[in-house]
């Protein structure tokens, strides 16, 4: 056997020395890629096997990043072949060299993989479908502005560590460093948009003044949080526009939250109508209409005289309803009411009065003046 043994070594030897170098290395690097490929594959479901009974998190994070850890094998083992190839030193460094850039870019991706997939199993535990659940909207908020965030520090942290690969690179590093005071205040006054909103969106999703779905009402434009990234916040506008808005307008400029704790909000109508219209009538009709509504939440209703003029009388109705139902809410009742007074109380609507005086004629003889005729009231426009 081991005649046999040492034979075939021989052979092989032979073989090797009148191969061409530039097909042996080829040959030696392919077969660690297979032998590294078949290591990942035993190795991948032995952990799995592992993880089965373990945190879930642990589980799916094997199964997520089973493409980047087989690269991370054929990379070592690369790595431990380029020795063993027929390749001149110079040709050795530089494939360690790119190696190395690989070896970086496949952490990279590892850690971009391990925070999605943190992320996705803390949403699990809430509600996300639902836009009225105030703790959800406030935790996706908060793990998407921190998985951004740091999604942005390990992308940035990753371009560095390649970089200092580079020796070119690594002199200008040091060099900075030797003049630092100078260099530190243009680096600095550079990086300024972008540090402020990294700390911003940080500080965003601590203090939270903002979340996913908030009503909002910034520079006079109301709207829906939609998106809010490591450097600009997305506001749906009413009408479908979109708003960008970068970061740091949140935590120095000042707007309204309308749903900041809660996302009911009370609906305001007036209604301008004359003294003679019956107030219990109104109040009874608009306590129909607001419970027979399915925007109403059940929560404030009312109906009172908030003001008196030296026409009309103002007729206040306040009825709760979602953020996203108020408007809609508001303009049922208003619409309903109108109607409602027209066909039952046209009296009702605002009018104005008028009094005026004719004068008696010159030279009448009688003598007696004219008596001032009262005019009726006269309908005028709504107002």
């Amino acid at each position: 056997m081991e005649a046999l043994l040492d034979d075939a070594g021989a052979r092989i030897n032979t073989v090797l020395q009148f191969t061409p170098g530039w097909v042996i290395g080829p040959i030696i690097l392919l077969l660690a890629v297979l032998v590294a490929v078949v290591v990942h594959s035993v190795l991948h479901r032995l952990l799995i096997r592992l993880a089965a009974n373990k945190n879930p998190f642990w589980h799916t994070l094997i199964r997520t990043i089973a493409n980047p850890m087989r690269l991370i094998v054929i990379v070592a083992a690369l790595a431990l072949a380029v020795p063993a190839a027929p390749l001149s030193q110079a040709e050795a460094a530089v494939f360690h060299h790119i190696l190395l850039l690989g070896f970086i870019a496949i952490l990279i991706w590892v850690a971009q993989i391990a925070l999605r997939t943190f992320m996705r199993l803390h949403l699990r535990r809430f509600d996300i479908e639902s836009e009225y659940d105030v703790m959800a909207r406030k935790h996706i908020t908060q793990m998407r502005i921190l998985q951004r965030v740091a999604s942005t520090l390990i992308l940035i942290l990753g371009i560095g560590a390649m970089l200092t690969t580079f020796e070119t690179v690594r002199q200008y590093g040091i060099s900075l460093l030797a003049s630092a005071g100078a260099a530190g205040i243009v680096v600095g006054l550079a990086l300024q948009p972008l540090l402020k909103n990294i700390f911003a969106g940080i500080q965003l999703a601590i203090t939270q003044p903002i979340r996913i779905g908030d009503a909002l009402i910034i520079q006079g434009e109301y709207g829906n949080v939609e998106e809010i990234t490591s450097t600009f916040v997305v506001i749906t506008t009413w009408d479908r526009r979109r708003l960008i808005v970068p970061l740091n307008y949140f935590i120095e400029q000042p707007f309204e939250n309308w749903t900041r704790e809660d996302t009911a909000l009370t609906g305001i109508v007036y209604l301008p109508v004359d003294y003679s219209v019956p107030v219990a009538t109104l109040r009874a009709k608009a306590e129909e209409l607001v419970r027979a509504s399915p925007l109403w939440d059940q929560d404030v209703f009312a109906v009172q005289v908030t003001d008196l003029t030296e026409r009309t009388m103002q007729v206040r109705i306040l009825a709760s309803a979602n953020a996203d139902n108020v408007y809609a809410l508001r303009c049922d009742i208003r619409e309903q009411m109108m109607v409602f007074l027209s066909e039952n109380y046209p009296s009702a609507l605002p009018r104005f009065r008028a009094e005026m005086e004719t004068h008696a004629p010159r030279g009448n003889g009688a003598g007696e003046p004219h008596k001032p005729q009262q005019h009726d009231e006269m309908t005028g426009g709504r107002q």
